[in-house]
């Protein structure tokens, strides 16, 4: 039988858990409760003291304390670790959780740390708000509350119905993929694409699929890195082919796209074979053209849609760049070729083009070339720009031959 896990905080939410329970196993699957709720005397499946204790905190000293920020942080972080036990002990299918901000908070970051395919739904009275802290890079389902998660009424019975009824429908087909025969699975590969970047991935994705593997193609948007990270960090990939790091250019200038400062470490702390090159970091990106901070009024733009103001970045903050990423790169523990495509780093960094500027690219290769310097990374320089024909294929089978030698 399918297993869902509800978290949520017992001493307030008491009667919502009880009555939702009941719901998912009316549905056909079974209940795992967990109670994060640092001053609850429930009989959940899982009490606050065994949370807390999930992490090295002792529940008797939080309540002593009366620091309700320091009690739920102590509980986010047992959350965590009793989700990722009981999921290692195959007794999780799904998870759901329903609350305000504090339950929210607490429920999602165990979400979070469960890899990518296991359902997590949240029923939240912040969902119709800014929802980023709560799904991360993670596959969260947000769920709006409409009224505020107190007692059961009229509105709540059915959304929080629909909630049971969807996740155990979830949870049932995890369970199905979980226990199914096992068969053998194409290797996974993580790719990195950008507008401006694109004929280099699909030629590399059309590769990669004939060699065997099965590409996952991530857009860089911030999002689509942290995303990508995520899969690596947890081991779900055989390799990576980051041709498009431009999110680390948003990063440094403080443009709207970062997937922020640990982008293009998951795959180097894992020992994941890579395949690294430097699309679009010609340029950082922002909204709409009066979005762009005064400060960079003297900069050259490119309006690349109504929604998006392309900044071409500067000989200094290319240099930056590549040091960034030589640092990065250099830290590796599993093989890296870094491939420095000479005729230009994106669609628009081209002969002619409007952010072409050899001497700002030259500085960004120099200043790889110097990080890497006695590093296992290799580096090579091709003479192309990084959307000509070849270059995306040559990459992708420069990734084959390291998870080749890796195996």
């Amino acid at each position: 039988m399918a297993t869902v896990v509800l978290i949520g905080t017992m001493d307030t939410k008491g009667e919502e858990y009880a009555w939702i329970a009941e719901r998912v196993r009316a549905h056909g699957a079974d209940t795992v409760t967990v109670d994060v709720g640092p001053f609850s005397a429930s009989d959940a499946d899982v009490g606050p003291a065994e949370v807390a204790r999930a992490r090295g905190a002792d529940l008797a000293a939080l309540r002593r304390a009366d620091d309700r920020g320091a009690a739920m942080e102590a509980m986010a972080a047992g959350a965590e670790a009793v989700v990722l036990a009981l999921h290692a002990e195959g007794r999780l299918d799904a998870v759901l959780a329903v609350g305000g901000s504090g339950g929210s908070s607490v429920a999602s970051r165990a979400m979070r740390a469960l890899p990518v395919g296991v359902p997590k739904l949240l029923v939240s009275t912040m969902a119709s708000g800014d929802v980023s802290p709560y799904v991360g890079e993670a596959d969260v389902t947000l769920m709006h509350s409409v009224v505020d998660v107190a007692g059961i009424n009229s509105v709540s019975a059915q959304i929080f119905g629909n909630a049971a009824a969807a996740i155990a429908a979830m949870a049932a087909e995890h369970e199905a993929r979980r226990t199914a025969p096992a068969c053998e699975r194409r290797p996974l590969v993580g790719l990195s694409m950008f507008g401006l970047t694109t004929p280099a991935v699909d030629e590399a994705r059309a590769e990669l699929v004939s060699l065997g593997y099965e590409p996952l193609v991530f857009h860089a948007t911030g999002a689509g890195g942290r995303a990508l990270e995520k899969l690596a960090r947890d081991g779900r990939l055989a390799g990576v082919l980051d041709l498009t790091t431009t999110e680390l250019a948003d990063d440094l200038v403080g443009g709207v796209l970062s997937a922020g400062p640990h982008r293009l470490e998951a795959a180097g702390e894992r020992g994941i074979p890579q395949v690294v090159s430097l699309g679009a970091l010609d340029m950082a990106n922002f909204g709409p053209r009066e979005t762009v901070p005064a400060g960079f009024a003297d900069r050259t733009f490119v309006i690349h849609n109504p929604t998006v103001t392309l900044m071409r970045t500067t000989p200094q903050e290319n240099a930056e760049l590549g040091r960034r990423i030589g640092t990065k790169l250099a830290r590796a523990r599993g093989p890296v070729t870094v491939l420095l495509p000479l005729r230009g780093v994106s669609g628009i960094d081209k002969e002619g083009g409007p952010f072409r500027d050899a001497a700002a690219d030259g500085e960004l290769f120099a200043a790889l070339h110097g990080a890497l310097s006695g590093s296992p990374a290799r580096t090579v320089e091709v003479d192309a720009h990084i959307n000509d024909p070849g270059f995306g294929r040559d990459a992708a089978q420069r990734l084959h031959r390291l998870i080749t030698s890796a195996r």
